[in-house]
């Protein structure tokens, strides 16, 4: 009797096993499954879009964020979600997990919740947290309809316009509407699935990295995934694999202690104006290529990512002609090739006043602001060394402060140098584990390979996640590159919107390498 029971039991165990490797292999579902899925739960994906484009979500309102977070709780707990708030030294961070008996493999997801700040004088609307349906019509102008017109149908190029629509609650309702859609169609995620939500991202995520550190065993993985940022210019489907950090730095030089008359001191009092532009004119050959020794150190391609970067169908002079240039910098003989490097660029500068309110003087100080974008092999304490060495190269002195009247005594050029590390850059293999996840759910969806950007010349705080996390990346964009990003009238294109929550179920039902 012991035996049989025995046996029974060992037969039990056999056909669990075989149930579970079988489930382990099983296809993820089929392109036409998963748009057939879309397509008949419009009015459910286009309500929860609505409903959470309607919370603001300003980072610099603490009792707005904290709205938003609960109304995410609930979101993703009615997704099978189990929520825990991450604290900060600002707004939490929220983690959310669903467990897979069977998995072997974790995959760790990366949303943003906050937005732009709005200034809803420059919006074509009543409300920037009030989303609207709008047509364009003969004249190329974009008409607000009523949402009932999506009651007969609805033209793909029709767009929803509010703050954060693509940037980036846009791709969190996809998020949202994938998991939901792949458990009806009893396909969920054959793994187990973490997902972060960064609440201060367009703050540049500053509590954002101890938080991640205090918490590494909780947000432990095998991969990471970022359902966020614009796709290639073409529109076509894209997989990123890393991003330039950021830094800024303030340059300012000094002249008398209050603006002077320029033709009764004009020939005698130095103007700090010229001392800023004779700096600056040196740091860039004509070509735009950075001057300073040494700043494109460590730098180096293969082949290989030659190859990678060759295959990205940028129309160079269209993008050049759009813009109203005619010539490019000559970093690097391509578009792709030249944001592998890090670069120095003027974001402002000011000195006295111009147009109708210029006025003959010398100013007291003249200043300039300045970013470098970091790329993975740059140590930005480094580059800002580099930098002061080379304008101390000029002759001068180069304080981190504004000088004092005996600093003024006693040397004849001063200017002063304070500079601010955003965050660093990453980049992953294009082979890493999420790269080829990301790769083979958008090829099954769409039959051939997604572009492949190998680093994306804008920033994301994504650096100090996978450096904690000792993780590689991937970002699968899921928005129209079209949309007004961080500007007044921000939007997505309904063809965009639905066609992301089928990208992002290829991608989830992928099982990871």
């Amino acid at each position: 009797m012991a035996g049989a029971r025995t046996t029974q039991l060992c037969m039990l165990a056999i056909a669990a096993a075989l149930f579970l490797v079988a489930a382990a292999r099983a296809e993820p579902p089929s392109p036409d499954k998963l748009r057939g899925a879309v397509e008949s739960n419009v009015d459910r994906a286009v309500s929860l879009y609505r409903e959470f484009l309607a919370l603001p979500n300003d980072a610099l309102h603490p009792d707005d964020i904290e709205a938003l977070v609960s109304w995410m709780e609930h979101a993703f707990g009615e997704r099978g979600f189990r929520t825990h708030r991450i604290p900060t030294n600002g707004n939490p961070a929220l983690f959310a997990e669903r467990r897979h008996d069977s998995a072997s493999k974790t995959v760790l997801v990366y949303l943003q919740a906050d937005g732009q700040p709005v200034d809803p004088s420059a919006w074509a609307q009543a409300s920037p947290f009030v989303p609207v349906l709008k047509a364009r019509d003969n004249q190329g102008t974009w008409q607000q309809i009523p949402w009932q017109a999506m009651e007969e149908g609805f033209d793909p190029d029709w767009r929803v316009f509010a703050r954060s629509a693509s940037d980036s609650k846009g791709p969190m309702t996809q998020f949202m509407l994938a998991i939901e859609l792949l458990d009806e169609l009893d396909a969920a995620p054959p793994y187990n699935l973490k997902v972060i939500i960064d609440t201060e991202e367009e703050l540049g995520s500053p509590n954002l990295a101890p938080a991640i550190r205090e918490h590494r065993e909780l947000l432990a993985s095998d991969l990471l995934l970022i359902f966020d940022g614009p796709p290639h210019a073409s529109n076509r489907p894209t997989v990123t694999f890393g991003a330039r950090g950021i830094m800024g730095a303030t340059l300012v030089a000094y002249g008398p202690h209050v603006a002077q008359h320029s033709g009764h001191y004009g020939n005698f009092v130095p103007n700090p104006a010229f001392d800023l532009a004779r700096i600056l004119a040196s740091v860039k050959s004509p070509e735009g290529v950075v001057t300073i020794p040494g700043f494109y150190d460590g730098v180096r391609l293969s082949e290989d990512d030659r190859a990678v970067l060759s295959r990205v169908p940028d129309d160079e002079e269209q993008i050049l002609a759009d813009m109203g240039v005619s010539r490019a910098e000559s970093v690097a003989p391509t578009l792709q090739e030249a944001i592998q490097y890090p670069s120095l660029n003027i974001r402002g500068m000011s000195a006295a006043w111009v147009g109708e309110q210029a006025r003959t003087i010398i100013p007291p100080v003249a200043t300039a602001e300045l970013d470098i974008r970091l790329v993975k092999e740059s140590d930005p304490e480094r580059l800002i060394g580099l930098l002061q060495a080379h304008i101390e190269s000029l002759g001068y002195t180069v304080l981190d402060r504004a000088p004092t009247d005996e600093d003024r005594r006693q040397h004849d050029r001063i200017v002063s140098l304070t500079y601010d590390v955003s965050y660093g850059a990453f980049r992953s293999s294009v082979d890493s584990p999420a790269g080829r996840m990301a790769r083979a759910g958008l090829e099954a969806l769409y039959g051939e390979e997604p572009i492949l950007i190998r680093t994306m010349g804008g920033s994301i705080p994504i650096a100090p996640i996978i450096e904690a996390l000792d993780v590689p990346a991937a970002i699968v964009p899921s928005v129209n590159i079209d949309n007004n990003q961080h500007s007044p009238n921000e939007n997505l294109r309904l063809a965009n919107f639905f066609e992301g929550i089928v990208m992002l179920m290829a991608v989830l039902s992928q099982p990871p390498p």
